[in-house]
């Protein structure tokens, strides 16, 4: 008897899961559509067919429900940097960082968090945005620019670097630049961070320094192709 109880609680307890799931993938879509406007719970409900007393039941307001899609999307962002900087091991470092950051621009990119940091949503879902992007993106910056100094590799304060290309991935994820200059924000960042490494990441011996390859002459040839002198 007991255990059948269990049994049944265990059935009970995946069923609301699943459901939970269902719900939170749902409110994803419309929530955080490209150009989407405010979505109501009401409409929430017409989207997966269910009472809105269904959704209370898994999450009892709209900020609990907007919590769990974002816990969602960040744990993807996270996979995909984690899987980035483990494709990039043994690389040279400036492979490391442009991987890294690319990954991290595209990921940030797909799910908005510079829009909903800048204002979208309430003031604790803004701030909930803020601390996740700190803590899945900008931490692992920051300990991979460290390494680098360790390395003896940087010519530039592993703090001054991070700021820098912080700076300039949540500028390009809201400008309107990459718009003018039909290229995608990830581009910009790319052309950006092989600029920043181009003078902070000396050479271990020779050669472009820390990428290994002719990757930063291909990004921004111009700042060879201009010098003159003897």
């Amino acid at each position: 008897m007991e255990t059948m109880e269990t049994k049944s609680v265990s059935q009970v307890s995946e069923h609301g899961g699943q459901r939970a799931d269902v719900i939170v993938e749902a409110a994803g879509r419309l929530f955080f559509a490209p150009g989407s406007v405010r979505v109501s719970m009401d409409d929430l409900a017409r989207e997966l067919g269910m009472s809105k007393k269904t959704i209370y039941r898994h999450f009892p307001d709209k900020r609990s429900l907007l919590a769990a899609v974002l816990d969602r999307q960040f744990a993807a962002v996270e996979r995909t940097l984690t899987a980035a900087a483990q494709d990039a091991q043994g690389q040279p470092f400036g492979v490391r960082v442009q991987r890294f950051l690319l990954a991290a621009g595209s990921e940030l990119g797909r799910i908005g968090a510079a829009q909903l940091a800048a204002g979208r949503g309430d003031a604790m879902l803004r701030q909930y945005v803020e601390q996740r992007v700190d803590t899945v993106v900008y931490r692992r910056l920051d300990e991979l620019f460290r390494d680098g100094h360790r390395q003896g590799l940087l010519a530039a304060p592993p703090e001054l670097l991070s700021e820098i290309t912080r700076g300039a991935l949540e500028r390009l994820l809201t400008s309107q630049l990459p718009r003018e200059l039909d290229r995608t924000a990830a581009d910009l960042l790319r052309a950006t961070v092989d600029t920043v490494l181009y003078g902070a990441i000396r050479p271990p011996h020779s050669g472009h320094p820390g990428t290994g390859d002719e990757q930063l002459e291909a990004v921004i040839p111009t700042a060879r192709d201009e010098e003159v002198g003897p």
